[in-house]
C-alpha cells in the first residue's frame, strides 16, 4: 500500500446525511467525487498502513462511546463554504495520534491542530460562494452531533478507497511516537495530488 492515506472522523448518520445533502447540492458535480467528510489527517505514508491500522484501533478503543461535537458556525473560504465544528474529545484524540505519528506528518497535518470543519462547497466563483455563505448563515442555528468512530482511506488521485473503520469503544491506550517511526517517504501523493485533495475539501 504505497498510496497516501487519509484519516477522517465518522459522524452520526443524521449529521452525515445532512452534510451529504448540502455537498451534493452545492459542490461542483465534476469535482464531487466524495461524500462530506471531517478530515483529521490529509496525507499519511501508505507504506505505514499496518502501524496506522493498529494505532487507529487502539485510540478508538480508548473512547467509551461517541464523542460530542458542536456545529458552531460557518466558514467562507473565498471560493467555498464549510461548517466549523468543535469537539475537545476529538481534538484530544487527534493530538494523541499526531504525537504518535509525528515523524510522518506533512506540514499541513502538523499545522492542523484543532481545526475541524466539513466542506460543503469548494472551487466555485467567489460571488457564488459568498451568496451561499450568506444564505446558510442567515438560517444557521448551532447544533450538536456526535463522532462515532474513525475511518481511513487510500487516495486514488481524486476518489478515495475505503480501507477500514474503527467504532469508538473500549480498548488499549497508546502514547508517544512509534518506536519504528522514521522520516515519511514520498508516496504517490505528490504535490499535485495534495492540491487536488485540498480542492475536494
Amino acid at each position: 500500500m504505497g498510496d497516501a492515506l487519509i484519516v477522517t472522523a465518522l459522524l452520526d448518520d443524521e449529521t452525515q446525511q445532512r452534510f451529504d445533502r448540502l455537498r451534493r447540492k452545492h459542490f461542483p458535480p465534476e469535482r464531487n467525487h466524495l461524500d462530506a467528510h471531517l478530515t483529521l489527517f490529509h496525507h499519511l505514508p501508505g507504506d505505514r498502513a499496518a502501524a496506522i491500522a493498529e494505532d487507529l484501533a487502539a485510540v478508538a478503543g480508548r473512547a467509551t462511546g461517541p464523542l460530542p461535537v458542536r456545529i458552531s458556525g460557518l466558514r467562507f473560504t473565498g471560493r467555498g463554504v464549510g461548517y466549523v465544528l468543535s469537539s475537545p474529545g476529538l481534538v484530544g484524540l487527534r493530538a494523541a495520534l499526531a504525537a504518535r505519528w509525528d515523524p510522518w506528518l506533512t506540514p499541513q497535518d502538523r499545522a492542523k491542530g484543532s481545526d475541524l470543519h466539513v466542506t460543503v462547497q469548494n472551487k466555485v466563483e467567489p460571488d457564488v460562494a459568498r451568496a451561499l455563505h450568506d444564505e446558510l448563515r442567515a438560517e444557521f442555528v448551532p447544533s450538536t452531533a456526535t463522532a462515532v468512530g474513525l475511518a481511513w482511506w487510500r487516495y486514488l488521485d481524486g476518489p478515495w478507497e475505503a480501507v477500514g473503520r474503527h467504532v469508538f469503544g473500549a480498548g488499549e491506550e497508546i502514547s508517544g511516537p512509534r518506536a519504528d517511526a522514521g522520516p515519511a517517504p514520498r508516496t504517490s501523493g505528490t504535490g499535485r495530488a495534495r492540491r487536488r485533495r485540498r480542492e475536494q475539501g
